[in-house]
């Protein structure tokens, strides 16, 4: 039976360090701040925001809400998010997308300045995935995948890793950030033939397609690691599951995340870290 590699342990580890770290900067007059821009309420943003709300109140990181309606003049929510850019006592900002058809995303994502881009959208944040700089933040998703496999001691370094999804927000800066770390990276997506073949040959494989429970024995062997980034509401199930069958995968695996529990639970302490990064980066 595979090891569950569970996210909590690892949220835990990370909330211990960053609390230590938001005394530090508490003691140079500094108090971490998160400015979370909100347009509308949809309900998985409102989910997110009161998870994210609730991790940086548990390690001393303040939060300032900007909430916009959904019918937001585009001049107002553009004014909005370049006070926020300009604003020293806010080190981070979490815009949440997709926007409302009337803004133009693109425009938004381009405004965000990537020294407080702690969700990894920008362009700026991207090319320092890719070139390994110190410049803005991996995609919050992707590093808590990393997080896991750190965690629980799981070296990357001379192993084979399959990713299975080419998103920006996953699959290429989780195999960039793998790649970094030493291991031989293959990003499996729609036009890859034989996508299986592929992932049995990994001993790290990355699920990130977004298709649900579409992972099962016949992309997988004995012994891997199979990281589940996926999550996704099953009706007939009537309950959340992931990329992989996880009770194929189980049985197979050395060692597995579940959904829930995995990799999504560990995502918010990503976040919140990249703020105090943040913090501390704008002290130097």
């Amino acid at each position: 039976m595979a090891q569950i590699l569970k996210g909590a342990p690892v949220a835990a580890a990370l909330c211990e360090k960053m609390t230590a770290q938001t005394a530090e900067l508490a003691g140079r007059g500094v108090t971490p701040t998160l400015a979370i821009l909100r347009v509308g309420e949809r309900d998985d943003d409102l989910s997110y925001e009161r998870g994210a709300m609730k991790r940086c109140a548990q390690v001393g990181v303040a939060v300032k809400n900007v909430v916009l309606p959904a019918n937001v003049d585009p001049e107002a929510f553009y004014a909005a998010l370049r006070d926020l850019n300009e604003d020293p006592k806010v080190h981070g900002i979490l815009m949440f997308r997709p926007l409302p058809a009337q803004l133009d995303g693109e425009k938004a994502r381009r405004m965000l300045a990537p020294e407080k881009d702690v969700d990894g959208c920008t362009d700026g944040s991207l090319a320092g995935v890719f070139t390994g700089a110190r410049l803005g933040f991996a995609p919050c998703t992707a590093q808590a995948a990393m997080e896991i496999l750190h965690y629980y001691g799981i070296d990357p370094a001379g192993k084979r890793a399959a990713v299975i999804g080419r998103s920006l927000v996953v699959g290429r800066p989780v195999a960039m950030m793998l790649m970094r770390e030493n291991a031989t990276v293959t990003i499996c997506h729609t036009r890859t033939p034989d996508v299986p073949a592929v992932t049995r040959e990994a001993d790290i494989v990355v699920a990130a397609s977004g298709q649900m429970e579409s992972v099962g024995a016949d992309y997988l062997r004995e012994g891997q690691t199979v990281i589940d980034v996926g999550i996704g509401w099953n009706e007939a199930k009537q309950k959340l599951c992931g990329d992989v069958r996880f009770e194929e995968a189980e049985p197979l695996a050395a060692a597995v995340t579940p959904v829930p529990g995995g990799v999504g639970s560990v995502t918010t302490c990503v976040l919140v870290s990249h703020v105090i990064e943040a913090a501390r980066r704008s002290l130097s």
